[in-house]
């Protein structure tokens, strides 16, 4: 067995921790594999956000061991020991790693080859690659776990207190990256506004972004999801007016209305919200804003259904990622009255095509400007392009390379696109 593949699950920093680990299998021999039905080892990351995350995990293992008889599997992530139960019987998955040993899932997916499947007398062992894994952007996990206890999230309990990656290591780790060819970091943590404040001496989000900001060779940065509540003003400044910080600012808002937001445990000023993403726009007009909001959660009117709505419609957001509430064992809110599952549904819906709306609009504002963007992949049929403000491009033809960073003038928004996708002139 010498080839593998990663399944992944969930959130950036399962991207993150991926994209580590396929370099140290590959460093040691194994042979990366793009399509998981083509390798001999899947390891399946797995996320447990929310119930659906969780049945997306069972269903991929079970089908992958319906459809490749050869393939063993390893589990790791969030979802590991829901993962566990749902694989039991299936003599295909080898082992699951918990979220605490995953550090050392490289070291242990060796062990567990060499003994079990040991290269035959003679066979020569893979090499690596002499291009890294299909990734034009490089994600960089610079800090796990979170300190806060919101009543709807099990992520805590999964993950552990923030814990972060000292400022020195995570600038070496980028140096290293652009010197193998990457222009685009992504900046990757459960809770990346808590960035540093375990350390000792303590150090923060921006004390990061200013020494890497100092990395030569460096294209652009782009930030993983901020705490709208640890958005200070001089970070606010920084991260608008730095000409290598993406204009691509995605909150996790969660809601709108103060009355479920106290009842989520992140009791939170309405007017606060408002004007931080106000001051977000002001600062940056360019810039693509998102938001994480959650529908349904218990207790939910109307009324505050309607707040949260009215609140989207206004504000300067481009587009919001919606997630109909789904209880968690173990939680506070699981234990409380939910909201029937078709009313979740339909106010999902009504928030998803207001994104639709509002992200087409901006979208289409953007005609006739010209972006910096990442060369993401390269075809036969053209190009595929990201912009710093997450818009991605097709353009029929790139004489740059992928990962070069290049200049693009934004044509029309191509009709029934996914979102995001617009042409280049």
């Amino acid at each position: 067995m010498r080839s593998f593949s990663i399944q992944n699950f969930g959130c950036r920093v399962n991207q993150a921790e991926a994209f580590a680990w396929a370099e140290a299998l590959e460093e040691h021999g194994l042979r990366f594999e793009d399509e998981w039905g083509r390798s001999d080892l899947v390891v399946v990351n797995s996320c447990t956000l929310t119930g659906r995350a969780d049945r997306d995990v069972r269903k991929f293992i079970r089908k992958a061991c319906r459809e490749n008889a050869r393939v063993r599997v390893v589990i790791t992530g969030c979802g590991a020991e829901t993962a566990r139960a749902a694989a039991a019987g299936l003599p295909q998955v080898l082992l699951v790693v918990p979220n605490e040993a995953k550090d050392r899932l490289p070291e242990t997916v060796l062990s567990l080859v060499e003994e079990r499947f040991p290269v035959p007398a003679g066979e020569p062992r893979a090499v690596r690659r002499s291009e890294e894994p299909c990734r034009a952007r490089a994600p960089v996990k610079v800090q796990d776990g979170c300190d806060n206890r919101c009543t709807y999230c099990v992520i805590p309990s999964v993950r552990g207190r923030s814990v972060s990656l000292p400022v020195e290591p995570a600038a070496a780790r980028i140096r290293d990256l652009v010197a193998r060819g990457f222009r685009e970091v992504v900046l990757a943590g459960i809770h990346l506004s808590s960035y540093g404040r375990d350390l000792k001496p303590q150090r923060s989000l921006l004390d990061l972004l200013r020494e890497i900001e100092m990395v030569e060779g460096l294209g652009r940065v782009r930030l993983s999801s901020l705490d709208p509540r640890r958005l200070t003003a001089d970070l606010r400044t920084h991260i608008t007016a730095s000409p290598l910080i993406c204009p691509h600012f995605h909150i996790s808002l969660q809601h709108a209305s103060e009355r479920v937001l106290e009842e989520m445990g992140r009791p939170a000023g309405l007017e606060a919200y408002r004007s931080l993403l106000l001051d977000l726009r002001a600062r940056s007009g360019e810039a693509s804003l998102g938001a994480d909001i959650i529908v349904g959660f218990p207790g939910e009117t109307e009324d505050d259904f309607a707040a949260l709505e009215s609140f989207l419609a206004d504000s300067p957001l481009t587009y919001f990622h919606v997630f109909s509430y789904s209880p968690r064992a173990g939680t506070l809110a699981a234990a409380r009255t939910q909201v029937p599952e078709d009313v979740k549904k339909r106010r999902s819906l009504a928030l998803r095509k207001l994104s639709a709306e509002k992200n087409l609009r901006f979208r289409s504002g953007l005609a006739g400007r010209t972006l910096d963007a990442v060369v993401i992949r390269k075809g036969l049929s053209g190009a595929e392009l990201l912009t710093g403000n997450y818009l991605k491009v097709v353009v029929p033809s790139c004489p740059a390379r992928e990962r070069e960073i290049v200049r693009v003038r934004i044509g029309r928004v191509l009709p029934r696109s996914t979102e995001g996708t617009v042409e280049a002139l």
